[in-house]
Protein backbone atom coordinates (compact mmCIF):
# COMPACT_ATOMS: atom_id res chain seq x y z
CA UNK A 1 0.00 0.00 0.00
CA UNK A 2 2.32 2.27 0.82
CA UNK A 3 4.75 1.25 -2.42
CA UNK A 4 1.62 2.47 -4.43
CA UNK A 5 1.23 5.85 -2.73
CA UNK A 6 4.84 6.63 -3.06
CA UNK A 7 4.29 5.30 -6.74
CA UNK A 8 1.09 7.65 -7.21
CA UNK A 9 2.82 10.67 -5.78
CA UNK A 10 5.93 10.23 -7.93
CA UNK A 11 3.79 10.08 -11.19
CA UNK A 12 2.15 13.41 -9.95
CA UNK A 13 5.56 14.91 -8.60
CA UNK A 14 6.15 13.86 -12.72
CA UNK A 15 3.23 15.11 -14.50
CA UNK A 16 3.42 18.67 -12.66
CA UNK A 17 6.75 19.00 -12.93
CA UNK A 18 6.17 18.37 -17.19
CA UNK A 19 3.59 20.66 -16.81
CA UNK A 20 5.80 23.36 -15.40
CA UNK A 21 7.90 22.99 -17.87
CA UNK A 22 5.77 23.20 -20.87
CA UNK A 23 4.73 26.20 -19.43
CA UNK A 24 7.58 28.20 -19.25
CA UNK A 25 9.05 26.40 -22.69
CA UNK A 26 10.13 28.03 -24.39
CA UNK A 27 12.53 30.99 -22.50
CA UNK A 28 15.30 30.75 -24.52
CA UNK A 29 16.37 30.30 -28.19
CA UNK A 30 15.69 26.58 -30.00
CA UNK A 31 18.39 25.01 -31.91
CA UNK A 32 17.47 23.06 -34.98
CA UNK A 33 19.84 20.59 -36.76
CA UNK A 34 19.37 20.34 -40.37
CA UNK A 35 21.94 17.80 -41.16
CA UNK A 36 22.60 18.70 -44.51
CA UNK A 37 24.33 21.40 -46.23
CA UNK A 38 22.53 25.06 -46.19
CA UNK A 39 20.20 25.62 -49.42
CA UNK A 40 19.25 21.89 -50.38
CA UNK A 41 15.35 20.98 -50.10
CA UNK A 42 15.62 19.73 -46.02
CA UNK A 43 17.56 22.98 -45.91
CA UNK A 44 14.98 25.46 -47.14
CA UNK A 45 11.90 23.28 -46.00
CA UNK A 46 12.72 23.51 -42.70
CA UNK A 47 14.42 27.25 -42.85
CA UNK A 48 10.50 28.14 -43.79
CA UNK A 49 9.05 26.02 -41.20
CA UNK A 50 11.21 27.74 -38.26
CA UNK A 51 10.82 31.39 -39.64
CA UNK A 52 7.51 30.92 -38.93
CA UNK A 53 7.37 29.14 -35.85
CA UNK A 54 9.70 31.46 -33.99
CA UNK A 55 7.17 34.80 -34.72
CA UNK A 56 4.58 32.54 -32.91
CA UNK A 57 6.92 31.90 -30.00
CA UNK A 58 8.12 34.51 -29.30
CA UNK A 59 11.63 32.95 -29.19
CA UNK A 60 14.51 32.83 -31.09
CA UNK A 61 14.20 29.32 -32.98
CA UNK A 62 18.09 28.69 -35.24
CA UNK A 63 18.83 26.57 -37.20
CA UNK A 64 21.96 24.54 -37.37
CA UNK A 65 23.38 22.61 -39.97
CA UNK A 66 25.05 19.71 -39.18
CA UNK A 67 26.15 17.93 -42.49
CA UNK A 68 27.92 14.25 -42.76
CA UNK A 69 27.52 10.65 -43.50
CA UNK A 70 24.46 10.82 -45.07
CA UNK A 71 22.43 12.81 -42.22
CA UNK A 72 23.69 10.64 -39.43
CA UNK A 73 25.93 12.90 -37.38
CA UNK A 74 22.92 15.52 -37.07
CA UNK A 75 20.64 13.21 -36.06
CA UNK A 76 22.91 11.29 -33.59
CA UNK A 77 23.46 15.26 -32.27
CA UNK A 78 19.61 15.48 -31.28
CA UNK A 79 19.92 11.80 -29.99
CA UNK A 80 22.57 13.07 -27.72
CA UNK A 81 21.18 15.70 -26.28
CA UNK A 82 19.24 16.69 -23.38
CA UNK A 83 15.13 15.96 -23.76
CA UNK A 84 14.10 19.44 -23.27
CA UNK A 85 13.27 20.84 -26.16
CA UNK A 86 15.55 23.12 -26.92
CA UNK A 87 17.32 20.79 -29.59
CA UNK A 88 15.38 19.09 -32.39
CA UNK A 89 16.20 17.49 -35.67
CA UNK A 90 14.36 18.59 -38.93
CA UNK A 91 14.88 15.84 -41.32
CA UNK A 92 13.66 14.17 -44.19
CA UNK A 93 11.97 10.34 -44.06
CA UNK A 94 15.92 9.63 -44.71
CA UNK A 95 16.04 9.87 -41.00
CA UNK A 96 13.63 6.39 -40.70
CA UNK A 97 15.05 5.02 -44.26
CA UNK A 98 19.21 5.29 -43.16
CA UNK A 99 18.93 3.07 -39.92
CA UNK A 100 17.48 0.25 -43.10
CA UNK A 101 20.56 0.41 -45.12
CA UNK A 102 23.38 0.77 -42.82
CA UNK A 103 24.78 -2.47 -41.92
CA UNK A 104 26.29 -1.28 -38.66
CA UNK A 105 23.76 -0.51 -36.17
CA UNK A 106 23.25 3.32 -36.18
CA UNK A 107 19.46 4.30 -34.16
CA UNK A 108 16.24 3.12 -33.82
CA UNK A 109 13.72 5.33 -35.97
CA UNK A 110 10.62 5.15 -33.11
CA UNK A 111 12.85 4.33 -29.96
CA UNK A 112 15.43 6.50 -30.19
CA UNK A 113 13.54 10.02 -31.30
CA UNK A 114 10.43 11.51 -30.27
CA UNK A 115 8.47 11.79 -33.21
CA UNK A 116 6.38 15.49 -32.92
CA UNK A 117 5.11 16.67 -36.23
CA UNK A 118 5.17 16.21 -40.10
CA UNK A 119 5.95 18.71 -42.50
CA UNK A 120 4.42 17.48 -45.54
CA UNK A 121 5.29 15.13 -48.49
CA UNK A 122 6.39 16.42 -51.66
CA UNK A 123 7.51 14.35 -55.19
CA UNK A 124 11.14 13.91 -56.34
CA UNK A 125 11.85 14.94 -60.16
CA UNK A 126 14.11 13.41 -62.33
CA UNK A 127 17.02 15.69 -63.02
CA UNK A 128 20.17 16.30 -65.67
CA UNK A 129 21.78 19.09 -67.24
CA UNK A 130 20.79 21.17 -69.73
CA UNK A 131 22.56 20.19 -72.97
CA UNK A 132 22.49 16.48 -72.09
CA UNK A 133 20.66 14.57 -75.32
CA UNK A 134 17.94 13.03 -73.38
CA UNK A 135 14.73 15.47 -73.08
CA UNK A 136 12.66 13.07 -71.38
CA UNK A 137 13.17 9.99 -69.11
CA UNK A 138 12.16 7.48 -71.66
CA UNK A 139 15.17 8.72 -73.75
CA UNK A 140 17.71 8.51 -70.36
CA UNK A 141 16.67 4.45 -70.21
CA UNK A 142 17.67 4.26 -74.04
CA UNK A 143 20.29 5.67 -73.52
CA UNK A 144 21.54 3.74 -70.97
CA UNK A 145 20.61 0.28 -72.00
CA UNK A 146 22.47 1.54 -75.33
CA UNK A 147 25.43 2.32 -72.99
CA UNK A 148 26.15 0.33 -70.55
CA UNK A 149 28.07 1.71 -67.73
CA UNK A 150 28.62 5.12 -69.43
CA UNK A 151 26.06 7.15 -67.22
CA UNK A 152 25.99 7.99 -63.69
CA UNK A 153 23.15 9.00 -61.20
CA UNK A 154 24.84 11.53 -57.88
CA UNK A 155 22.55 10.99 -54.69
CA UNK A 156 22.53 13.66 -51.95
CA UNK A 157 23.05 10.61 -49.26
CA UNK A 158 23.49 7.12 -48.75
CA UNK A 159 19.98 5.75 -47.75
CA UNK A 160 18.33 9.14 -48.81
CA UNK A 161 14.69 8.85 -50.78
CA UNK A 162 16.99 10.60 -53.50
CA UNK A 163 19.15 7.01 -53.32
CA UNK A 164 16.51 4.82 -52.61
CA UNK A 165 14.79 6.01 -55.77
CA UNK A 166 17.91 5.75 -58.46
CA UNK A 167 18.18 2.16 -56.54
CA UNK A 168 15.15 1.63 -57.45
CA UNK A 169 15.25 2.80 -60.87
CA UNK A 170 18.19 0.98 -61.60
CA UNK A 171 16.85 -2.36 -60.68
CA UNK A 172 13.57 -1.98 -62.49
CA UNK A 173 14.54 -0.35 -65.38
CA UNK A 174 18.06 -3.07 -65.49
CA UNK A 175 20.31 0.78 -65.93
CA UNK A 176 23.27 -0.18 -64.12
CA UNK A 177 23.99 3.65 -63.71
CA UNK A 178 26.75 3.86 -61.20
CA UNK A 179 25.37 6.11 -57.51
CA UNK A 180 27.48 8.64 -56.98
CA UNK A 181 26.62 10.37 -53.28
CA UNK A 182 27.81 13.26 -51.86
CA UNK A 183 27.28 15.48 -48.49
CA UNK A 184 23.60 16.81 -49.39
CA UNK A 185 21.58 18.29 -52.08
CA UNK A 186 23.98 21.19 -53.00
CA UNK A 187 26.88 19.52 -54.06
CA UNK A 188 25.07 16.84 -55.57
CA UNK A 189 23.20 19.00 -57.86
CA UNK A 190 26.24 21.19 -58.80
CA UNK A 191 27.70 18.52 -60.01
CA UNK A 192 24.89 17.38 -62.07
CA UNK A 193 24.36 20.99 -63.28
CA UNK A 194 27.85 21.16 -64.49
CA UNK A 195 27.77 17.82 -66.37
CA UNK A 196 30.58 15.86 -64.35
CA UNK A 197 27.31 13.36 -62.86
CA UNK A 198 24.38 12.30 -65.67
CA UNK A 199 21.49 12.86 -63.29
CA UNK A 200 19.73 12.61 -60.06
CA UNK A 201 16.13 12.16 -58.39
CA UNK A 202 15.97 15.16 -56.09
CA UNK A 203 12.98 16.49 -53.75
CA UNK A 204 11.16 19.18 -55.75
CA UNK A 205 12.06 21.83 -53.60
CA UNK A 206 15.85 21.77 -54.13
CA UNK A 207 15.37 21.56 -57.86
CA UNK A 208 12.26 23.80 -58.25
CA UNK A 209 14.35 26.74 -58.92
CA UNK A 210 17.25 25.63 -61.28
CA UNK A 211 14.59 24.10 -63.56
CA UNK A 212 12.94 27.23 -63.98
CA UNK A 213 16.08 29.30 -64.32
CA UNK A 214 17.33 26.34 -67.04
CA UNK A 215 20.37 25.21 -65.20
CA UNK A 216 18.80 21.73 -65.08
CA UNK A 217 16.82 19.49 -67.10
CA UNK A 218 13.66 17.67 -65.64
CA UNK A 219 13.05 14.77 -67.38
CA UNK A 220 10.12 13.14 -65.21
CA UNK A 221 8.05 13.20 -61.88
CA UNK A 222 7.89 10.44 -59.03
CA UNK A 223 4.48 11.18 -58.24
CA UNK A 224 1.24 9.04 -59.51
CA UNK A 225 0.15 12.13 -61.51
CA UNK A 226 1.57 15.09 -63.40
CA UNK A 227 1.74 18.08 -61.23
CA UNK A 228 -0.41 21.05 -62.27
CA UNK A 229 2.97 23.40 -62.29
CA UNK A 230 4.31 21.27 -64.81
CA UNK A 231 1.68 19.96 -66.50
CA UNK A 232 4.13 18.93 -69.57
CA UNK A 233 6.31 17.08 -67.25
CA UNK A 234 5.61 13.10 -67.62
CA UNK A 235 5.81 10.94 -64.42
CA UNK A 236 8.21 7.99 -63.93
CA UNK A 237 5.33 5.54 -64.21
CA UNK A 238 4.11 6.89 -67.82
CA UNK A 239 7.71 6.60 -68.82
CA UNK A 240 8.87 2.94 -68.73
CA UNK A 241 8.27 1.97 -65.10
CA UNK A 242 4.32 1.42 -64.37
CA UNK A 243 3.28 1.83 -60.44
CA UNK A 244 6.52 3.81 -59.62
CA UNK A 245 5.69 6.48 -57.10
CA UNK A 246 8.18 7.91 -54.70
CA UNK A 247 7.28 11.10 -52.26
CA UNK A 248 10.21 12.56 -49.85
CA UNK A 249 8.36 13.59 -46.45
CA UNK A 250 9.66 16.22 -44.24
CA UNK A 251 9.49 16.00 -39.94
CA UNK A 252 10.11 17.33 -36.86
CA UNK A 253 11.85 15.16 -34.08
CA UNK A 254 13.39 14.97 -30.90
CA UNK A 255 15.51 13.03 -28.59
CA UNK A 256 13.66 10.07 -27.05
CA UNK A 257 11.56 10.43 -24.07
CA UNK A 258 10.56 14.79 -24.86
CA UNK A 259 8.18 15.33 -22.10
CA UNK A 260 4.45 15.03 -23.34
CA UNK A 261 3.43 18.36 -22.58
CA UNK A 262 6.32 20.33 -24.73
CA UNK A 263 5.52 17.59 -27.61
CA UNK A 264 1.87 18.89 -27.52
CA UNK A 265 2.76 22.35 -28.12
CA UNK A 266 5.40 22.14 -30.64
CA UNK A 267 2.84 19.97 -32.39
CA UNK A 268 0.01 22.74 -32.16
CA UNK A 269 2.30 25.41 -33.37
CA UNK A 270 3.55 23.32 -36.62
CA UNK A 271 -0.18 22.63 -37.22
CA UNK A 272 -0.81 26.92 -37.07
CA UNK A 273 2.44 27.62 -39.18
CA UNK A 274 1.52 25.02 -41.75
CA UNK A 275 -1.96 27.16 -41.81
CA UNK A 276 0.05 30.12 -42.63
CA UNK A 277 -0.91 32.02 -45.70
CA UNK A 278 2.99 33.11 -46.75
CA UNK A 279 3.91 29.25 -45.96
CA UNK A 280 1.58 27.88 -47.65
CA UNK A 281 1.83 29.78 -50.33
CA UNK A 282 5.39 29.35 -51.19
CA UNK A 283 4.71 25.46 -50.08
CA UNK A 284 2.44 24.97 -53.20
CA UNK A 285 5.07 26.88 -55.41
CA UNK A 286 7.43 23.36 -54.64
CA UNK A 287 4.70 21.11 -55.32
CA UNK A 288 5.08 20.89 -51.73
CA UNK A 289 1.76 19.43 -49.53
CA UNK A 290 1.53 20.35 -45.95
CA UNK A 291 0.70 17.37 -43.36
CA UNK A 292 -2.74 17.30 -41.59
CA UNK A 293 -1.26 14.39 -39.32
CA UNK A 294 -1.28 14.65 -35.61
CA UNK A 295 2.03 13.56 -33.41
CA UNK A 296 -0.06 9.90 -33.02
CA UNK A 297 -0.80 9.83 -36.71
CA UNK A 298 2.78 10.45 -37.54
CA UNK A 299 3.88 8.13 -35.36
CA UNK A 300 2.03 5.50 -37.23
CA UNK A 301 3.33 6.96 -40.49
CA UNK A 302 7.01 6.55 -39.19
CA UNK A 303 6.01 2.73 -37.92
CA UNK A 304 4.80 2.43 -41.27
CA UNK A 305 7.30 3.25 -43.29
CA UNK A 306 9.79 1.44 -41.75
CA UNK A 307 8.13 -1.39 -42.22
CA UNK A 308 7.32 -0.87 -45.88
CA UNK A 309 10.68 0.67 -46.60
CA UNK A 310 12.42 -2.17 -45.32
CA UNK A 311 10.95 -4.73 -47.37
CA UNK A 312 12.33 -3.05 -50.51
CA UNK A 313 15.50 -2.68 -48.54
CA UNK A 314 15.48 -6.50 -47.99
CA UNK A 315 14.19 -7.49 -51.62
CA UNK A 316 16.67 -5.17 -53.49
CA UNK A 317 19.58 -6.05 -51.07
CA UNK A 318 20.65 -2.64 -50.30
CA UNK A 319 22.80 -2.29 -48.16
CA UNK A 320 26.09 0.62 -47.11
CA UNK A 321 29.27 -0.32 -44.71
Amino acid sequence: MINKIKLTLLTVLFLVKSIAIAQEYPNRPIKVIVPYTPGGSVDNTCRLITDQLQKQLGQAVVVENKPGASGMIGSMEVLRSAPDGYTLLCHASSQVYMPLVVKKRTYDAEKDFTSIAQIGYVPLVVVTYPKFEANNFKELVLLAKLNPGKYTWATSGLGTTSHLSEEMLNRGLKLGMEIISYKGAVPQLTDVMGGHVTAAVSPMPGVSGFIKSGHLKALAVTSDKRLPNMANLPTVSESGMPGFEMYSWYGLWGPANLPKPIVSMLSKQVAITLKNKNVRDRMAELDFEPSTASTAQFEKIVKDEISKVGAIVREANISID
